[in-house]
């Protein structure tokens, strides 16, 4: 057989045609084969290099890790220092390696990773492993996974925003997790992972599962619940003992399984674990505090403005607030109890909010299976929204006057029944079929009375009256029901509480408490301004004529000491911005907030300084690094301090007035509580120094009372969201002054007893005003008692409408008759210019303002 020779591949002139035409075929065909495989090569380099490249594109430092925190739960602290708030987008507790038990670690460690402690980063066995269980049985079984600890971490705090497919992932955590395992020890890796591992149940990190599931610290776990938290992380919600149960015990014995083949336990102490129950405690997640939910928003929304969403949030700062426990909660009561109370005076109670289809037998309740049924269905019940945790919901029964309830215990739901009261059967209670659901208050013994949600709403704010310090607020009725902030977003005319400013103008302006100005009618185009009892007394001191509210001695005050003087103490105050310039603005026909009236009157109980709310005292970074003081430290110095012992601080706060001028307005408004028209704010407060202010909106829309003692400032409204009356006579006084004075008698012996100090070049004379014996306060230059001739103030004055608004209010009505309970200190019949005769004091709750501005 020829062979096939390298010169038999030469051209040559021997050779035939034939010949060299295969040649050239052969050496093609080569050529092409070779020239696809260099291309194959290169396209395979040109891939391997891409690949590469995305893999290690935007690859995380490792470095990042040395000093890598999670997310951590921001609290916010009371003033006395007691947790009231968490704020966090993932609830965790961070805590370092050392202060993690072995046995956590360890069931952790054989759930996940058992040879965590001698890989690199990348368990290349279980890799395999992994492939080829997956290749044979991908149609049968669930794949199965080998990422490791340092695997996860790298995938968890490190590539938590990568959306890449997964196999350029799965390179990037390899890559990553081997990078970890050369900067950073096993203890550190574990701390990172079992910190910021997410176990369900809301539960971020062992420290929060450990308390979310057992109510435990990490350090009373018992092996049997280590690892069932160590069997959450590869599926926390199927594994949940809470909803499923018996996948959580069958997962967790085959961690406790694990351990024992990792010599964490031994096979008894897995045997005896296998037996325990896993019995998970249901905890309540740490919510605002009882009673300062609003307080707690508005902290939030705060600390979000200062300092950004995710550092508020995951930050893990300590954020000291002004917030008082005790006065907050005599807050919350008190405004609930005065909603309550009206509720019951003056709307109508509401119908049965559902039904239950249970036949008649059962509603009779005589046999425990009857007993039982309603019990189950009560469970299914939802009450309406506003509903307080004192009260129940409940069922009518078939016989007579009883009602029914499911009382949730520590064993479960119990039966419960008793009679309404004989007033409630009288009234809404016997309009109620069996089956039909009601809310009801529990009572230890006796027949029991309904409940209601009010339609009518409040808010109440207390405040320090020299630094500003909101010590407590409530929104409303419920801050479930309603998460509007009355107290700091609802705009409402404040009626006659604005006056006080007016004759803050006046005492500026040298004007003394006993000058007269004339109590007579006038009127301009539309405009009829009246006094609440629509009668004139003639020519009143100011003294009497802000304890008594009148509205005409306040219009003829505002004209002469001018407009301009009262809007610069409104702008400057914060009590309302741009004033109106019209007269109708003296009677409080303006809009303000409950919080922006309380700093306004902070100024009046403080001796002319102007305050700024604040709720947050200071702020402090995880490590205890002061980042913010949000209080002015040069108020720290509080009244009847020895000044001898106190160092000198200059006083940074803005001058509204002089202390002269304020303590006159002082004065006369402790005579406004202990003898005018705030006298509900004085039941059981005799012993302390108060004064205060009611007012009343057009058509009782609104009701206030501002009051304050040396250092406490107290705002009270009510009214409804969407403004319509309170009814005929329902003013200021009358709604909001019982719940002011509730607040204040708790809230006053927390603060001891202090008076308003006396400024120097002051002199307080007895003198007799017309009405009452009266002590006022007079500056050097003014003769105590006596009213000096003005221009302006006499019964002649005229108005035009560009001076009394009238243009801009005509459709406001006048004033309706005197409230029910009210009693004239002066003549009901309207007098004539010479001031009426001294009466026996009897006390009012009249207080209108223009037009029915009251």
């Amino acid at each position: 057989m020829p062979s096939f020779s390298e010169d038999r591949l030469q051209p040559s002139g021997d050779h035939s045609p034939a010949q060299r035409q295969r040649f050239r075929y052969w050496r093609r065909v080569i050529g092409i084969i070779a020239g696809v495989a260099l291309a194959l090569i290169a396209l395979v380099i040109a891939s391997i290099c891409l690949f590469w490249a995305r893999c290690t594109s935007n690859l995380p430092s490792v470095d990042t890790l040395k000093s890598y925190h999670p997310p951590l739960v921001s609290r916010v602290y009371s003033n006395e220092s007691s947790l009231m708030a968490e704020l966090a987008a993932e609830r965790r507790v961070y805590v370092p390696s050392e202060a993690i038990p072995d046995l956590v670690k360890n069931a952790f460690i054989a759930a996940e990773d058992q040879k965590f402690y001698s890989h690199a980063g990348v368990d290349y066995i279980a890799v395999a492993r992994a492939s080829v269980t997956n290749l044979l049985f991908r149609h049968h079984k669930r794949p199965l996974g080998a990422s490791t600890i340092t695997q996860q971490v790298a995938k968890g705090m490190l590539l938590n925003h990568d959306s890449e497919v997964s196999i350029v992932r799965k390179v990037k955590e390899a890559m990553l997790a081997t990078r970890m395992e050369h900067v950073l020890s096993k203890d550190r890796i574990i701390e990172i992972y079992l910190n910021g591992i997410y176990l369900g149940n809301g539960a971020y990190g062992v420290v929060s599962a450990a308390k979310g599931y057992f109510n435990k610290s990490l350090e009373d776990l018992t092996p049997a619940q280590a690892a069932l938290l160590g069997s959450l992380p590869k599926s926390p919600s199927n594994y949940n003992p809470f909803l499923h149960p018996d996948r959580a015990v069958e997962r967790r014995n085959w961690v406790l399984g694990r351990m024992v083949e990792t010599g964490a336990l031994t096979q008894e102490q897995a045997d005896a674990a296998k037996n325990e129950l896993i019995a998970p405690v249901k905890t309540s997640r740490a919510g605002p505090m009882p009673d300062a939910e609003w307080f707690s928003e508005e902290v939030r929304r705060l600390l979000i403005a200062q300092y950004g969403e995710k550092k508020a949030l995951e930050g893990g700062l300590d954020v000291h607030t002004s917030l008082h426990p005790l006065i907050q909660k005599a807050t919350t009561t008190a405004l609930r109890n005065g909603l309550e109370d009206y509720a019951r005076r003056k709307e109508a109670f509401p119908a049965p909010y559902g039904h239950l289809s249970l036949s008649e037998e059962v509603l009779q309740a005589k046999t425990p299976e009857d007993k039982a049924e309603i019990v189950k269905a009560m469970r299914e019940v939802r009450p309406p929204m506003g509903t307080l945790t004192t009260w129940r919901a409940a069922v009518k029964l078939s016989e007579g006057a009883a009602v029914a309830w499911a009382e949730e215990t520590n064993e479960g739901f119990e039966f419960k029944q008793a009679d309404l009261n004989k007033n409630e059967m009288k009234g809404a209670g016997a309009t109620l079929k069996p089956g039909d659901l009601t809310l009801i208050i529990p009572t230890e013994t006796g027949p029991v009375p309904l409940a209601q949600v009010p339609q009518v709403q409040g808010a109440a704010v207390v405040l320090d009256a020299r630094t500003g310090r909101v010590l407590a607020l409530s929104g409303g009725w419920t801050f479930q029901q309603s998460q509007f902030n009355r107290a700091l977003q609802a705009k409402r005319q404040p009626g006659s509480s604005f006056k006080p400013f007016v004759y803050l103008a006046a005492m500026e302006h040298d004007i003394s408490p006993s000058q007269r100005f004339e109590d007579t009618p006038f009127e301009q185009g539309n405009w009829h301004p009246q006094n609440y009892e629509k009668d004139n007394w003639g020519a009143l001191t100011l003294h009497d004529a802000l304890r008594e509210s009148r509205n005409l001695v306040t219009i003829r005050l505002a004209n002469h000491v001018g407009l301009d003087s009262i809007i610069d103490i409104a702008n400057i105050s914060g009590l309302t911005p741009n004033l109106p310039p019209y007269l109708s603005s003296a009677l409080g026909a303006v809009e303000t907030t409950v919080l922006q009236e309380a700093a306004a009157y902070a100024a009046l109980a403080n001796g002319g300084h102007v305050v700024r709310p604040s709720f947050i005292d200071y702020v402090q970074s995880p490590d205890g690094e002061l980042l913010d003081r949000f209080t002015d430290p040069s108020l720290a110095i509080v009244p009847n301090d020895n000044p001898e012992e106190m160092p000198t601080l200059k006083d940074s706060r803005v001058v509204l007035a002089s202390p002269q001028s304020t303590y006159q307005i002082q004065m006369m408004l402790e005579d406004v509580i202990a003898k005018g028209t705030g006298f509900r704010g004085k039941p059981g407060l005799s012993a302390y120094h108060i004064a205060g202010k009611t007012g009343t909106s057009q058509d009782w829309h609104d009701g206030w009372f501002s009051g304050f003692s040396p250092d406490l400032v107290t705002i009270v409204w009510m009214g409804y969201d969407t403004p319509r009356s309170l009814g005929q006579n329902e003013t200021g006084g009358r709604v909001s002054g019982p719940i002011w004075n509730e607040i204040m008698r708790k809230a006053l012996p927390l603060r001891g007893d202090l008076d308003f100090p006396q400024p120097p070049n002051m002199q307080l004379a007895k003198y007799d005003t017309g009405l009452i014996q009266a002590v006022d306060a007079f500056k050097s230059d003014q003769e105590p008692g006596v009213s000096v001739e003005m221009h302006g103030g006499g019964s002649d004055m005229t108005l035009g409408a560009e001076d009394t608004g009238a243009s801009i209010i005509e459709h406001l009505p006048a004033s309706e008759a005197k409230a029910e309970t009210a009693e004239t200190t002066g003549p009901v019949e309207p007098a004539g210019t010479a001031p009426p005769p001294p009466a026996p004091k009897q006390e009012t709750s009249g207080d209108i303002g223009f037009g029915g501005l009251y």
